[in-house]
């Protein structure tokens, strides 16, 4: 019995993860099988570089999902993939940074004043495509693919779960928002006869995941390499609560460097197979602040169990079937919770935004992100998270420290 409670705990910890984790593909145009199959090698190889000290799971990350959805439009999914590789590898300058010269330098470069904005442009620049979806729209408004008046009841129903469960559930349920707001909303998709089971038929029940190779285009590249300030920022906050947690000081040993060359490494392979970029999963560790479930194995098993699923061909097919409503109402609360944190970064941290040097910073950052801001020489663009990271980094440097912010630090 003792040998079966890990992998069983294992797979407990994936029910926890699974609604956000195929709910990031399925908004962006990828594969969830192939989402599932690199989430659990990503964890694999995690474990592998942090010698299997760190209790975490890794798997879609939400900071990228408007890179994504910007560089799929723009160049398509493998000069997207050759550019989140990319994004991967700034793990692992940071994570070399990081052992030759301490993490202080990384509250140098992106200090709350950098991330916050940026974190909240990452949220609010997706609000347009989120209420598109919740109406039945396709992301630009474009077409209507659900009928307006039934596309606004499953969305409130999927939002109105999504909420209900978060803050009214109890135990592991508490942990599961997204995976109930997606049953809520499928259930109601059904009555309302909006869901086609189409490739659900033709699927087979055992298949490979549609894995697609990167292809290296510059402009993606230096498109999405600035994007990996936000999440390589949230990584340190996840392997800080998980130590909380566990009682583990995992900044010193395995080490920050360790962690964070883990989570590049993970993101790189991800990506080579045409997956979405890995980022710890904050749910995961909610779970195993709930369950006392420390065991560094268990997550090897959560890792194992996705690997399984990703060759089950009937389950990607029927998680294209969710209707764009269901994914709208909930993107209507994760998009508007991703820019709360970026506004929590600001306050928690103490950002005195009547100084003149931060307001400029953090002003600047939210219109050049929200109101789409370009820059280009010839045929190469900046835009977006990728341009607002660039700019609060710059201005960041370049603008002089007030004298009340040099006395903090002195003192």
């Amino acid at each position: 019995m003792k040998r079966l409670a890990i992998p069983l705990q294992g797979a407990q910890m994936l029910f926890v993860a699974f609604g956000a984790l195929v709910l990031m593909p399925l908004l962006t145009g990828l594969d969830t099988n192939v989402a599932l199959f690199t989430a659990g090698i990503g964890t694999l190889l995690f474990q592998l570089v942090t010698k299997r000290q760190v209790p975490i799971f890794l798997a879609s990350s939400f900071a990228f999902i408007a890179p994504i959805l910007y560089g799929v439009q723009t160049w398509g999914i493998p000069a997207t993939m050759g550019g989140l590789m990319a994004a991967g590898c700034v793990y692992l300058v940071l994570a070399t940074l990081v052992k030759f010269r301490g993490d202080a330098f990384i509250k140098r470069l992106l200090p709350p004043v950098v991330v916050g904005p940026v974190i909240i442009v990452i949220g609010l620049g997706l609000a347009p495509v989120a209420v598109n979806m919740a109406l039945g729209k396709s992301g630009d408004g474009g077409l209507v693919l659900v009928d307006p008046e039934h596309a606004l009841i499953i969305s409130l129903a999927s939002l109105l779960t999504t909420i209900a469960v978060a803050i009214f559930a109890k135990g592991i349920v508490k942990l599961m928002p997204i995976l109930a707001g997606i049953i809520v909303g499928y259930g109601l998709s059904l009555f309302f006869g909006v869901v086609d089971f189409a490739p659900v038929a033709q699927a087979s029940w055992l298949a490979m995941p549609n894995f697609v190779a990167p292809e290296f285009n510059w402009h993606a590249i230096a498109f999405m390499i600035p994007v990996a300030i936000a999440p390589a920022v949230e990584h340190i906050g996840d392997i800080l609560a998980i130590s909380n947690v566990t009682g583990k000081d995992y900044m010193k040993k395995p080490g920050l460097h360790r962690t964070l060359s883990g989570d590049g490494i993970a993101t790189i392979a991800a990506s080579a197979l045409g997956g979405p970029p890995n980022t710890t999963y904050s749910e995961v560790t909610g779970a195993v602040t709930l369950t006392k479930a420390f065991n560094p194995a268990i997550m090897t098993w959560t890792a194992i169990t996705a690997i399984l699923l990703a060759f089950i061909g009937k389950l990607g097919a029927l998680m294209q079937t969710i209707p764009v409503p269901v994914m709208g109402g909930i993107m209507c609360l994760l998009f508007g919770s991703i820019a709360a944190v970026g506004l929590n970064s600001l306050i928690k941290n103490h950002v005195d935004l009547s100084e003149p040097r931060n307001l400029c910073i953090v002003g600047v950052t939210l219109v050049f992100g929200i109101g789409g801001m370009a820059f280009g020489i010839g045929s190469f663009s900046l835009t977006g998270i990728s341009l607002c990271g660039i700019v609060a980094i710059t201005m960041n440097l370049l603008l002089p420290e007030t004298h009340a912010r040099q006395e903090q630090e002195v003192a």
